[in-house]
């Protein structure tokens, strides 16, 4: 049976409309992959033609790039106010590392399309302005791991060491959280707590 079609939305609505298609169209690029995402799957989601949906993207690698490109603004405005605050730089990247996860976990697939994507189906879709974002949302991040460095408290290795492993650890935990969900987690918020804690006590001085 055809999926019934939603209902067209008022004049001066579009944007609700194409929210609501990268919404949809995240899930499908997850559960389908960069070829299987297609322009008709995506329009029967929603419920509206493939002609309606072409009024507000022009393909389907748009569909991906705009989804991509929200994700990472949307950390690089977490990454540039945090760096901000007049804290300590401790607090900072551990606020920051939280802010990751956090969008992570409710963000499960735009985390996937941005971070756990294979290199040919990610080259399809992120452009410059995606890599650059991404490249500014790392910067802020390693300007504050820098600071630590810089006053000789951490332990281990350099900041660019120190910047990797604490975003590897981070992404490793999303990525398990989102990629296996029928396994039996702690609470994301007490695995997250204890994970901060032990890298951040081992890796800075105090």
């Amino acid at each position: 049976m055809e999926k019934p079609r939603s209902a067209r939305k008022a004049k001066g609505d579009g944007h609700l409309r194409r929210a609501e298609i990268l919404r949809a169209a995240e899930a499908i690029f997850v559960r389908d992959g960069h070829e299987g995402a297609t322009i008709r799957k995506i329009a029967d989601e929603v419920g509206v033609s493939s002609t309606a949906l072409y009024m507000h993207f022009r393909d389907k690698d748009q569909i991906l790039r705009e989804i991509c490109q929200g994700a990472m603004a949307i950390m690089l405005a977490n990454n540039t106010e945090i760096s901000r605050q007049p804290i300590d730089a401790v607090a900072r990247v551990r606020m920051m590392l939280q802010a990751y996860m956090d969008f992570g976990l409710q963000n499960p697939n735009a985390y996937r399309l941005v971070f756990c994507n294979t290199v040919d189906e990610a080259a399809t879709g992120p452009t410059e302005l995606v890599g650059d974002l991404g490249s500014q949302t790392y910067e802020r991040f390693e300007s504050v791991v820098t600071e630590l460095a810089g006053e000789g408290r951490l332990r281990y290795g350099d900041a660019r060491t120190a910047t990797q492993m604490l975003w590897m650890a981070c992404h490793g935990l999303v990525a398990l959280r989102i990629t296996r969900p029928t396994f039996e987690w702690q609470s994301a918020a007490e695995l997250a707590a204890a994970m901060l804690d032990s890298l951040l006590h081992g890796l800075v001085t105090d």
